[in-house]
């Protein structure tokens, strides 16, 4: 089963950022990706530019608008993602919970699934 982890964490101006605390992270977290890699589970992993850089569309009348900037009102900004194939939810957990990102905000774990010619959409495996 295909799981994501969605890591997100609090955003900060880029001026406030510690830049030694910063590269530590970055280390940390490769050193994760090489963890997921090496146990053969890795899919896909990701690091998302901030969220100024986003462009979100919205349906208005029926019309898509695009707008500058994320979702208004989110205090919390999506950083990166990462697509792990393991058995189970506990599993996909256990992984999660070694994730070094879970000490700067959350891992979001949630289970992938597949849109098959029938219409339906089903658990991916």
């Amino acid at each position: 089963m295909r799981y994501t982890l969605l890591l997100h964490y609090p955003e900060q101006d880029p001026e406030d950022l510690d830049e030694a605390a910063m590269a530590e992270a970055q280390q940390a977290m490769s050193r994760y990706a090489a963890a997921l890699h090496q146990a053969g589970i890795l899919r896909e992993a990701q690091i998302l530019q901030p969220s100024a850089n986003t462009t979100t569309l919205s349906l208005v009348s029926g019309i898509a608008h695009a707008q500058d900037g994320p979702l208004a009102g989110t205090t919390m900004a999506l950083g990166g993602l990462v697509v792990i194939e393991v058995p189970t939810l506990d599993a996909a957990l256990d992984w999660a919970r070694r994730s070094p990102s879970l000490s700067w905000g959350d891992v979001e774990v949630r289970p992938g699934a597949v849109h098959v010619a029938s219409g339906a959409w089903v658990p991916s495996s």
